[in-house]
Parts: C-alpha cells; sequence; structure tokens
C-alpha cells in the first residue's frame, strides 16, 4: 500500500479496507487468476488447469525476493478484490510482458463487487506503490471486449503496439 495508508472505500455493504498481499496469498491468486481467465462467465479454464499450465500458474506465486507485490481488498473480512504486480522475465513471462524491469499488473474484483469502485481503488493504490517504488512503467494485458479496458485506459495505460495482443503499459513519470 502506498505509504502503508489503510484507504477506505464507502459501499452500501461497507467498507473495503486494504491490506498487502502477503506470499501465503496463494488460493486467493489462484481464485483471482481463474475469474480473470473466466471474465466472459464461461468456464474456459478450471482451478485445476490453472494449477497445471504454467502459463496461468505463474500469476498464483508472489515473489517479494523478486520485487512482487500486491494489495488485497476486502469487506467484513473477506476479500473482495485483489491487485498484483509480478516481476516476470523472458525466461517465463506473462500475458503482458514487455521487459524484464516492467511489471505485469493483474486485478480482479469479485463479482458482486463490481461497478463499485473497487477495481479504482486497488489500480490506484498499485500504480501510486509502483512510483513509490521507483518504477517508471507497469503493463498488464487485456482481452479485447472485456469492460475492464476502458478502466486501465481511464487510468492512463495505453496499448503497446511491439507487443502480443493486449498488451497495455501505462507510464508512471510524475
Amino acid at each position: 500500500m502506498a505509504g502503508g495508508s489503510t484507504a477506505d472505500l464507502v459501499d452500501p455493504e461497507g467498507v473495503a479496507d486494504l491490506r498487502p498481499l502477503g506470499t501465503d496469498d496463494v488460493e486467493l491468486l489462484a481464485h483471482a487468476t481463474l475469474l480473470n481467465v473466466n471474465w466472459t462467465g464461461g468456464e474456459r479454464v478450471t482451478v485445476s488447469d490453472v494449477a497445471a499450465d504454467p502459463a496461468l500458474a505463474h500469476y498464483t506465486a508472489l515473489r517479494p525476493d523478486r520485487g512482487d507485490f500486491g494489495v488485497v481488498a476486502e469487506m467484513s473480512g473477506r476479500p473482495v478484490g485483489v491487485v498484483w504486480l509480478l516481476f516476470l522475465d523472458a525466461t517465463d513471462p506473462g500475458y503482458g510482458y514487455v521487459a524484464d524491469e516492467i511489471p505485469e499488473l493483474s486485478v480482479c474484483v469479485w463479482p458482486g463487487y463490481r461497478g463499485r469502485g473497487v477495481g479504482t481503488l486497488l489500480l490506484g493504490e498499485a500504480l501510486q506503490a509502483a512510483r513509490d517504488r521507483g518504477l517508471d512503467r507497469v503493463s498488464l494485458s487485456v482481452e479485447a471486449g472485456n469492460p475492464a479496458r476502458r478502466l486501465y485506459a481511464d487510468m492512463g495505460f495505453v496499448d503497446v503496439d511491439a507487443a502480443s495482443p493486449g498488451t497495455m503499459v501505462v507510464s508512471l513519470s510524475r
């Protein structure tokens, strides 16, 4: 979290508290990765597929030793969203890979909590934390047709022509 502060999101059902993502949040990241891949509502992959496919499984492992970090939004002590940034390298790139020194951001808001500002809150916290760490850019991958694309564009992300389709980057310069 930026500056170690706790940000609150007022919601009709309560307040979303933010906490740092930890290395023990593997199941949380597996669930978020599953929701992200199945964003259309159809079941393209199962939780077993996420664990078995290296292209997806690396999204479930937070490794602070390489600089990975993230934030979890909780309401009434239960996760409702998460954002995480991984420093995946060219030997094990993510779908939004641009360069080794540019972390790839993933964000997921649980169904039922979307459209309430949780994603905006998480993205804002993550991008500020990235700035605080001295990072210049952050990338992500989003499929065509995904409504989250508008949120990313509103937060300053732009398409990267030389990368895989759906790869976007934001410059963090002040």
